[in-house]
């Protein structure tokens, strides 16, 4: 009955194939959490075509995708989740910021549409569910899963999640922008007392000036917040594609110096919550 993540895409953008992103990865944000046999995906970049292979091999065949929001590094490894063109499969996927924009299944359909894409959302085999929520609703999915929502500040609207299972909680927190010297206090309840927090940490504190408005945030800034809410760990998540395997080794090196709770997402790494 395990709480099991592992990170298939750990990028922020644009993927970014090639030499310079080998340790750290290059596939845009995918999350796959496994509890007690049950499976949620949480964001479906381009990460999620090595996901779908994996569950393809290992026979499951169900999921729930939450999105974070519905920016091309978010979705467009959907088209390319093979299980999703099996009859024989079926997914549900949510999303919380587009009750009042058609709805995520028009969003998922347009991304599949001629002229910018040849195959359609139709041809997917698979049972699908479109639901859409509104960001700050709490409910349960399959058994014993209870979700927890924010709404995020990012251009378009993005949604937080606090997924616990039998006492263990995770939160996902990206795409968000902070306020320097203004902790988010709708993050900061969200994450309270987690075990883990994967958090937007695009920039560093000395970038971040620079980037206000463009909806991203710090990995101090996350570890500032995990620190306030006694979260125990901290994943450095969606990094820039501009910081190549160096820069993230030396940003690696000063995150752990600073806090033994800071840990950099890796493509295919794997944690367990116990």
């Amino acid at each position: 009955m395990a709480f099991k993540v592992k990170f298939w895409g750990v990028r922020g953008s644009i993927a970014t194939p090639g030499s310079r992103h080998v340790a750290f990865g290059g596939n845009t944000s995918c999350v796959e959490l496994a509890l007690g046999g049950q499976r949620i995906i949480l964001d479906a970049g381009t990460g999620i075509r090595n996901l779908g292979h994996w569950l393809m091999r290992k026979n499951v065949n169900n999921a729930h995708i939450l999105l974070s929001h519905t920016h091309w590094d978010h979705i467009n490894g959907f088209p390319f989740f093979a299980p999703a063109f099996r009859e024989d499969h079926a997914y549900t996927i949510m999303a919380g910021h587009l009750s009042d924009r058609g709805g995520v299944r028009s969003v998922l359909s347009s991304q599949m549409a001629q002229p910018t894409f040849p195959v359609p959302l139709d041809i997917m085999k698979a049972r699908m569910s479109f639901e859409d929520f509104r960001a700050g609703e709490d409910f349960e999915i399959m058994r014993g899963i209870a979700i927890r929502t924010i709404a995020l500040n990012h251009p378009d609207g993005a949604t937080g999640y606090r997924i616990t299972y039998r006492g263990k909680s995770l939160c996902y927190v990206t795409d968000t922008e902070h306020v320097p010297g203004k902790p988010d206090e709708n993050i900061l309840a969200l994450i309270e007392g987690a075990d883990l927090v994967i958090y937007d940490s695009t920039y560093t504190d000395k970038e971040f000036p620079a980037k206000i408005g463009w909806g991203h945030s710090t990995w101090q800034e996350g570890m500032r917040l995990c620190q306030a809410a006694g979260v125990k760990r901290l994943a450095i998540f969606h990094h820039d594609p501009d910081h190549e395997d160096r820069f993230m080794e030396r940003l690696e090196e000063e995150a752990r110096f600073a806090w033994e709770g800071n840990i950099v997402a890796r493509e295919n790494m794997r944690l367990h919550l116990a």
